[in-house]
């Protein structure tokens, strides 16, 4: 599986390859047509009470990965969507959070490497 994180506000780029949003919500100031979203999967990103609960605190990230890691556990048809889509060739979960370390992107891509 090749798969890239990546923020909606970078440039795309030819390499992303298929570009899926993984936000509940649409990433603020930012036209569909820019953005060049090919799959808007709100379902796979995180409950709003454990979005809002985490709120990019790097301090309970650890925590946040284990809550949102059994979130997709119990997600299995969203989980199995994603899965679909990856398996097509390279990827690119595009996201709109500003911090590129602590953000669903890059939990995902580690759950999605150990299915």
């Amino acid at each position: 599986m090749n798969v890239q994180v990546k923020r909606v506000y970078e440039k795309p780029a030819d390499s992303d390859g298929k570009r899926i949003l993984i936000d509940r919500l649409w990433p603020r100031g930012l036209s569909k047509n820019k953005a060049k979203i090919d799959l808007w999967l709100k379902d796979i990103a995180p409950s709003a009470e454990l979005r809002k609960w985490f709120s990019h605190d790097p301090a309970k990230w650890t925590e946040f990965q284990k809550r949102y890691q059994k979130e997709l556990d119990a997600n299995k048809n969203a989980v199995a969507t994603l899965q679909g889509q990856l398996k097509g060739g390279p990827a690119t979960l595009v996201y709109g959070a500003k911090d590129e370390q602590h953000n669903d992107a890059v939990v995902l891509k580690e759950y999605f490497k150990k299915l």
